[in-house]
């Protein structure tokens, strides 16, 4: 019974400290409204593009050896196979060796040049960093009753617009 009566005195000293609030919607004149807004970094893509040269390649002119290339290519090649094996197989190593030196010194001029080129558009993209202003929303004022509210919002109204607002009594 005294924890009953200790909760009641409780509960109605509470009550008795509060105070009531009610709302009731009012309308009010918008007197000024501001953009806010904030910088933000955009990356925006940028493709430049240019004509290159590309060569195309084909056999030299001097596609051949000179008589002295392919004679001096013969006799070297002749001499090292002359060192390789013994009796008849020594004469056949060194003819092998003359007409692999003859041939080598055949390729060896034989190589590829630039005979021309051929014109090729290259394009590439870059990013480029902008910083931009972005909507943030609106501070708007509003007149009710004689009295100036100032509030941030997403939404958008002109100087001039009637809009319903929230108030508070307490009592």
């Amino acid at each position: 019974m005294k924890n009953f009566l200790a909760l009641s005195s409780l509960l109605l000293l509470f009550a008795c400290n509060n105070v009531y609030a009610q709302s009731t919607k009012v309308m009010g004149k918008v007197v000024s409204v501001e953009n806010l807004t904030r910088t933000v970094s955009v990356e925006r893509p940028h493709t430049s593009c240019h004509v290159v040269d590309i060569p195309i390649y084909g056999p030299s002119n001097s596609s051949r050896a000179s008589t002295n290339d392919t004679i001096v290519g013969a006799i070297i090649g002749g001499a090292i196979g002359n060192q390789v094996g013994g009796g008849s197989g020594k004469d056949a190593a060194t003819v092998l060796g003359a007409i692999i030196g003859a041939d080598v010194a055949n390729k060896r001029n034989r190589g590829s040049v630039i005979v021309g080129y051929r014109q090729e558009n290259r394009c590439i993209t870059e990013y480029i960093t902008e910083l931009q202003q972005q909507s943030d929303g609106y501070k708007i004022t509003v007149e009710v009753e004689n009295t100036l509210i100032t509030t941030i919002t997403n939404q958008y109204y002109n100087v001039g617009d009637t809009i319903e607002v929230s108030k508070q009594y307490s009592f």
